[in-house]
């Protein structure tokens, strides 16, 4: 499903006349390394939350599902090394998942537009090195802003036993984040939703790079990753484990 994503935007794109389109689109057509940033945002608003969902769900729920989670404990395993460790697992399948749709997408890319001086979306261009750079770090701030995301699914996956139920409860979060965002008549709490400056790593592909909403994102989502992460350790440490 993620390789079939990857490649959409350069098999749309090049089998379609004009330009225009969203952030990114156009300049696809310009260099082919553009096509792995369009898949990225193809992906980020719902099928990578989701992708969030699943993983962190199952964390400890649905260990304690399946019966396991208290033989995990009686190995013995920490109670905070073992949530801390499922987060771990969780965002290393995230960031495998990132990485390898900007790289097919980067190769269908190149086979359809090839590649050449990066533009911006400023007029300017960017040399392969710089260029390099900005798409990775691009990533890992698309990996940063999910992040925050999952540590909501691992602090719902410790206040249930089941899996499916903190699923649920993890994207709904996510989808409202995106809807009370879209309203402008709530545009006072727009900083402080996770969702909010998800996409703010186009403004690495700016010159100069406009560096206020890729920070206040870094922040955000640190801030979400630091409370939530740290409810579901303290929820956990004192949590009666009978399954």
């Amino acid at each position: 499903m993620l390789i079939g994503v990857a490649v959409l935007p350069a098999v749309i794109l090049a089998t379609s006349p004009g330009g225009g389109g969203p952030v990114f689109f156009d300049l696809v057509r310009r260099n082919g390394l553009f096509a792995s940033l369009a898949a990225v945002a193809l992906i980020q608003p719902f099928i990578l939350p989701l992708g969030a969902g699943l993983l962190a769900g199952e964390t400890i729920a649905g260990e304690a599902s399946g019966g396991t989670l208290r033989y995990l404990l009686v190995r013995p395993v920490g109670r905070t090394r073992l949530v801390l460790s499922k987060y771990a697992s969780v965002m290393a399948l995230l960031a495998a998942s990132v990485v390898l749709v900007l790289v097919v997408g980067m190769i269908a890319g190149g086979i359809a537009f090839g590649y050449g001086p990066l533009p911006t979306l400023s007029g300017t261009t960017l040399g392969p090195v710089s260029g390099g750079l900005r798409i990775a770090f691009a990533a890992a701030y698309v990996v940063a802003g999910v992040a925050g995301l999952a540590a909501i699914g691992v602090f719902f996956s410790t206040v249930t036993d089941s899996a499916p139920a903190a699923t649920v409860a993890t994207v709904a979060i996510v989808i409202f984040s995106q809807i009370l965002d879209a309203l402008s008549s709530l545009r006072v709490i727009h900083p402080y939703l996770l969702s909010h400056d998800w996409l703010a790593f186009a403004d690495l592909f700016r010159s100069p790079v406009a560096w206020d909403g890729i920070r206040h994102g870094l922040i955000v989502f640190a801030c979400y990753i630091a409370l939530f992460l740290g409810i579901a350790v303290a929820i956990f440490r004192r949590k009666d484990v009978v399954s």
